[in-house]
């Protein structure tokens, strides 16, 4: 009980600094087995189990196997070891996935079964706005709501409220960011598009978004490539941000952005793929 104590006081610490790991637990076992239903672990992105223990060898290559796909696509797993000829029995191979439970052979002498559910834990998606202007703030106040962690970046002196973001960093030098998956958002509009622009393909992300015209952005990337910004960068930045759902009003344009960046978020989580932004269109 200590030991099962100490493994979710070290989840609730981890959760807390926004840290990603799976916790492992194993939920059934069948005949002997090194360790028993209710047993839990933590493993890093490294693969290094922090605290707990679900038994030796004879599991923790699969479950470490799994915990690397599981932190890759955010979706929890269930791994099922168990010896050859029950393998065998249920038509399966080492490796195969049957009704979404993964198969994975027990060669150790005990020949037992264990059952472990392998479940992602991971840090809120991190949404990065540089610039002060309507779209900014409301984007940030929607984006909070929907669990994303907000860092707004703008000199002090453009803004006019104090935004609704779990970072404030006072220029467009973004610096150390929060660490999960990462989407950035310029709008700017007409504020210090090109210094943000600079900063924000400078921005390891899974989406650069740019608010403004196709014409506004083409002029900006004549001038930066000009200045030795690379082309390729510039290339993976969406302008005008947001699908096209006729927005107007800051609010709108906003929510039309969150609704872009919630398709490349949820890529690959549900089954069948998601169309991308631009066939959305």
């Amino acid at each position: 009980m200590t030991a099962h104590v100490e493994v979710m006081d070290l989840v609730a610490q981890m959760k807390a600094a926004e840290e990603a790991f799976v916790l492992a637990t194993v939920v059934r076992t069948v005949s002997v087995t090194a360790a028993k239903a209710g047993a839990k672990a933590i493993i890093r992105p490294d693969g290094t189990i922090v605290a707990g223990w679900i038994g030796g060898g004879c599991a923790k290559g699969a479950v470490l196997k799994a915990a690397r796909e599981a932190l890759a696509d955010g979706e929890p797993r269930m791994v099922s070891v168990r010896p050859e000829n029950l393998l065998a029995e249920l038509g399966v191979k080492p490796g195969d996935t049957k009704e979404g439970v993964r198969f994975a052979s027990n060669l150790c002498p005990s020949k037992g079964t264990m059952d472990i559910f392998v479940e992602p834990v991971l840090p809120h998606p991190s949404l990065v706005i540089l610039g002060a202007s309507p779209v900014a703030m409301s984007l940030a106040a929607q984006a909070g709501r929907l669990g994303y962690h907000v860092t707004l970046a703008a000199p002090a002196a453009d803004l006019t409220m104090a935004p609704d973001a779990d970072m404030l960093i006072d220029s467009f030098a973004l610096g150390e960011l929060h660490h999960a998956k990462r989407f950035v958002v310029v709008s700017t509009q007409g504020r210090g598009d090109e210094a943000a622009l600079r900063a924000a393909v400078a921005t390891d992300a899974a989406y650069h978004a740019f608010v403004g015209s196709r014409r506004k952005m083409a002029a900006l990337r004549e001038k930066l490539i000009g200045e030795g910004v690379a082309a390729a960068a510039l290339d993976r930045v969406k302008a005008p941000a947001g699908l096209d759902l006729g927005a107007i009003t800051p609010e709108e344009i906003a929510m039309s952005i969150l609704a872009e960046i919630t398709i490349e978020r949820r890529r690959g989580q549900r089954g069948a793929a998601l169309p991308s932004s631009s066939e959305s269109k």
